[in-house]
């Protein structure tokens, strides 16, 4: 597969099956994330494997961000959408957490930073791509609370940016993408102070 097909073929998978994912495999994603451009080279990424009983430590840190969400944390209602959270990370037998490490220096700027990792993130998407794999890029409001950095040991000035669940594709999924023509989104400047077509 060349990188543009790689690239126009790529599709979020959220079902996957449960087999086991060879540690060359991972390896090879991790590996091709680290190649994305940053600025400096600082590489502001880190990456936590969660295989097996390890996948707990994503679970325990998504069931105390929906108690310490909840309104009443005490309630049997906030009791069973901590219980829910807490299985998501079942879904997949692999699921790599992604977080930004800003450097501090002056000449580095922060979001340069996170557009880093987000590089990073789109390398390894495509690699699993590559290598046959189905992969989702999963992300929402408590990938970002602070209980996140906690349960991954991560100071205050990092940031998980997601979740990478990781499988065996299910098959018979409908894989179909769409996307707008880049003309409906293109401005082509060919001289100073005039927007042109092509």
């Amino acid at each position: 597969m060349n990188i543009s097909e790689a690239i126009r073929t790529r599709r979020s998978i959220g079902k996957v099956t449960q087999e086991d994912i060879p540690v060359s495999q991972i390896e090879q994603i991790l590996e091709a994330g680290t190649w994305a451009p940053n600025h400096r080279m600082t590489e502001p990424w880190r990456f936590f494997v969660l295989r097996g009983e390890g996948r707990k430590v994503l679970g325990e840190a998504l069931a105390d961000v929906a108690l310490a969400s909840a309104a009443d944390p005490a309630s049997p209602e906030a009791a069973a959408a901590a219980e829910s959270a807490r299985t998501k990370p079942m879904r997949a037998p692999v699921v790599i957490t992604v977080a930004v490490t800003p450097k501090e220096h002056e000449k580095v700027i922060e979001l340069e930073e996170y557009g880093a990792v987000f590089a990073a993130i789109q390398n390894m998407l495509l690699e699993a791509h590559g290598l046959g794999l189905g992969a989702i890029w999963r992300t929402g409001a408590p990938t970002y609370h602070s209980k996140m950095n906690e349960h991954f040991g991560l100071g205050s000035k990092d940031k998980v940016l997601g979740f990478i669940y990781l499988g065996a594709p299910v098959e018979g999924q409908q894989l179909q993408g769409k996307r707008k023509s880049f003309e409906e989104l293109t401005v082509w400047i060919d001289e100073e102070g005039s927007v042109a077509g092509k």
